[in-house]
């Protein structure tokens, strides 16, 4: 699918013309309309320039949602610079691996942030200028309120190539293995059009985002650039509080929501322990990512909410999506859907060879990809071959080309030689009436190579005992699946993304 234009900077300035005084970006009572980001962003970009930041020179952002983040954002990009957008969360030995691998000429961050990182700032030799946002910056450092202020909006005129990088994005974790995927104007711009056909996204939807941090490509090209690309507004629902964000997508009429399954389990059990109920007709699309959603949740939603969830698929070195369900709901039980258009996906075994249908193996897939990890060739070429991206994700494809989700290929358990796919085990574990969330994880063991654990967190006010979920185990799968550890945890542990840090529970020892 041909997006309309071939970089960042040229989309924004065609929807700012043809949407100008359209709300682009909703925040509490305050409004940012096209035309107020487009300018906006032109006096950030000026300013960046001012102080030397031109052509693949890093920007690093620590940054809430917000519409600061847009427009600071595409500030950097309609320069050629390329945005590092980083967790808020991070501490600063973290942030400080992430620094040493991109080195920032320039630090954009929250005057918050900045008391907290300004006595370590020194170290970063790398960082020229610091610029803060918000109150209290009492001229320690370069003054956002003062850029837009006085600054320049004057029209950026750089030329910038479809395969310049705009974006780095960190996949892994920050102080142990940090891989910054690469993504291209051309990557991010077609990446929106191939969303935006998917969701069937017009100028007349309003997406809220929620939960999902615009570092992240989930919030920030699944929602933000989604929803620009095709002049809808976006709303941006600070903090956790699922009152709040049903009331506001209530209020607001909402037609877009996003989110992983845990924000789903949340507004479940919102209505069914606290009686909230909320008018949701105005949505037309409900979508998950980042985590199989289970069938259990989805029901339930429908239940309370009267609207279906689809669950989708894609990663951050994809740039996105790569696939999308039938927004109708007749699509396969189970499955993420069929590849968007401008993607191909195969099945391989793991010496490249594509498999049969409905045989489990890698899932590889072609279009907008990442350019490759900043400065991590060997990295890159693990997982670029042939212009095909290994996922590193295991699945199948069905006879009708639909994808189903089996795990991460790292995740897989293999006991006593019999490969062991986590999703198997949890989708069966999911749909007992007392569980409200489950992941299995593998297990080293002496004797059998792996082992299954499965950790459960029971729906508020239930009980199980193991025993009970032994013999709901033995009734659902086949011996050499069932879990030799069964753990019952009161939550998971997540990442900021709301996605479940697995490593963590491999070691939780034993009761």
């Amino acid at each position: 699918m041909e997006p309309k234009v071939g970089n960042l900077r040229l989309m924004l300035e065609e929807v700012a013309k043809n949407y100008g005084a359209k709300t682009a970006v909703v925040s509490g009572e305050r409004r940012l309309s096209y035309a107020e980001l487009d300018e906006a962003s032109n006096k950030v970009a000026n300013a960046l320039m001012g102080v030397g930041v031109g052509r693949g020179d890093r920007v690093a952002m620590l940054l809430t949602n917000s519409p600061e983040f847009v427009i600071i954002y595409f500030g950097i990009v309609k320069i050629g610079g390329i945005a590092v957008p980083l967790d808020v969360k991070y501490k600063i030995d973290e942030l400080a691996s992430l620094f040493d691998d991109s080195q920032p000429k320039v630090l954009v961050a929250e005057s918050p942030l900045l008391e907290l990182l300004a006595p370590a700032l020194p170290r970063f030799k790398y960082i020229e200028s610091v610029i803060g946002v918000g109150p209290h910056n009492e001229g320690k450092f370069l003054s956002y309120q003062q850029i837009i202020a006085t600054g320049s909006a004057g029209r950026i005129e750089v030329e910038l190539a479809g395969d310049d990088v705009a974006h780095i994005g960190y996949t892994s974790g920050p102080t142990t293995n940090p891989r910054g995927a690469m993504l291209t104007h051309r990557s991010l711009v077609a990446e929106t059009a191939i969303s935006a056909y998917g969701f069937q996204q017009t100028d007349k939807d309003i997406a809220v985002l929620f939960a999902l941090p615009m570092h992240h490509v989930f919030g920030l090209v699944g929602i933000l650039l989604t929803a620009i690309y095709k002049g809808s507004t976006v709303v941006t629902v600070s903090g956790l509080s699922i009152s709040s964000v049903l009331e506001i997508m209530e209020r607001r009429r909402s037609t877009i929501f996003m989110g992983v399954p845990y924000v789903y389990n949340l507004m479940v059990n919102a209505a069914e322990k606290d009686g909230i109920r909320s008018n949701l007709s105005s949505l037309r699309l409900c979508g998950s990512a980042g985590a199989p959603l289970p069938p259990d949740i989805a029901k339930r939603f429908k239940k309370h909410f009267g609207r279906d969830i689809i669950d989708f698929w894609g990663l951050t070195e994809a740039t996105c999506h790569i696939t999308c369900p039938p927004l109708d709901g007749t699509g396969r039980l189970g499955s993420v859907g069929k590849a968007l258009p401008g993607w191909e996906i195969k099945i391989v075994d793991d010496n490249g060879r594509e498999l049969v249908v409905n045989e489990p193996g890698e899932i590889i897939a072609r279009g907008a990809i990442m350019k490759g990890y900043y400065n991590n060739p060997q990295a890159t070429a693990e997982v670029i071959k042939d212009g095909w991206l290994y996922t590193g994700d295991i699945g199948r494809v069905d006879e009708d080309g639909y994808l189903y989700i089996l795990g991460r290929k790292k995740d897989t358990i293999i006991r006593k030689g019999q490969n062991i796919y986590p999703a198997d085990i949890e989708v069966v574990l999911s749909a007992h009436p007392k569980v409200a969330e489950v992941v299995v994880v593998g297990i080293a063991d002496e004797m059998r190579g792996e082992i299954v654990r499965a950790c459960l967190v029971f729906k508020e006010g239930e009980v199980a005992t193991e025993e009970e979920m032994r013999h709901f185990c033995r009734q659902h799968m086949a011996d050499y699946k069932l879990p030799k550890q069964i753990l019952f945890l009161p939550s998971l542990p997540k990442t900021a993304a709301g996605e479940i840090y697995k490593e963590a529970l491999k070691d939780i020892p034993l009761p």
